[in-house]
């Protein structure tokens, strides 16, 4: 269920539906510098799933940064009480049946900052926080560079040709999704200043290498 992707850096995939249509979500974790767990955008908490997550460490933040993000966090509050819970700009709000400890911001919070940087995308309308794995060199996104073109399903594929969605961030969908572009820019800069080769995207294949260029590429237009 697990996938390691690199040393204390994990994934899970699993089918999702947005809007009826199938693109699939995916799930991070990340084993923090003292051995606890950052578990970014969660998916079903199933028994499989949550003796894996157990095995790994106590979980220590759940983050759903994201406003389409939050669709399972119920179950990992009920099931790791003692874990902080954190939204992006808006979601509380969205959410207020929630715990939530607060907001993420433009900088990382104490208790992962020794791991992971953090910046603001909420430019685009899911107002989005992305982070930078550093021992990894690896950015960690929700929606930011959404890739549908080689999705399984023949119906999504069909949907990202129409939206112009030929790879990770690109097309018609994303000069929409972005409401302010001078923002935009602003922010997109900001993150093409970390050393990132890496990118986990929470709807798409993973992008192993040359992450930042695909970022860089994506958001030219801004």
């Amino acid at each position: 269920m697990l996938e390691p992707i690199a040393d204390n850096l994990w994934t899970v995939t699993r089918e999702q539906r947005f809007w009826g249509l199938e693109t699939g979500t995916r799930m991070n974790i990340v084993r923090l510098a003292d051995g606890s767990l950052f578990v970014h955008c969660p998916v079903a908490l199933d028994a499989e799933t949550r003796r894996e997550v157990d095995a790994l460490g106590p979980v220590r933040a759940i983050v759903s940064s994201s406003l389409f993000h939050h669709l399972y966090i119920g179950q990992w509050t009920s099931a790791y009480p003692k874990a902080s819970l954190w939204g992006c700009p808006g979601l509380a709000k969205k959410r207020p049946d929630l715990p939530w400890t607060g907001v993420l911001g433009d900088g990382p919070d104490a208790a992962w900052e020794a791991d992971l940087d953090q910046l603001p995308f909420t430019s685009r309308f899911e107002h989005e926080v992305v982070f930078l794995h550093r021992a990894t060199r690896t950015l960690v996104c929700a929606d930011a560079l959404l890739n549908l073109s080689k999705h399984p399903s023949a119906v999504t594929r069909a949907a990202a040709f129409l939206m112009g969605n030929s790879g990770p961030g690109k097309g018609y969908l994303e000069r929409i999704a972005v409401r302010d572009w001078a923002l935009g820019r602003k922010q997109v800069d900001r993150i093409l200043q970390w050393d990132f080769d890496g990118v986990l995207l929470a709807h798409g294949g993973l992008v192993a290498h040359g992450g930042r260029e695909a970022m860089r590429e994506a958001y030219a237009w801004l």
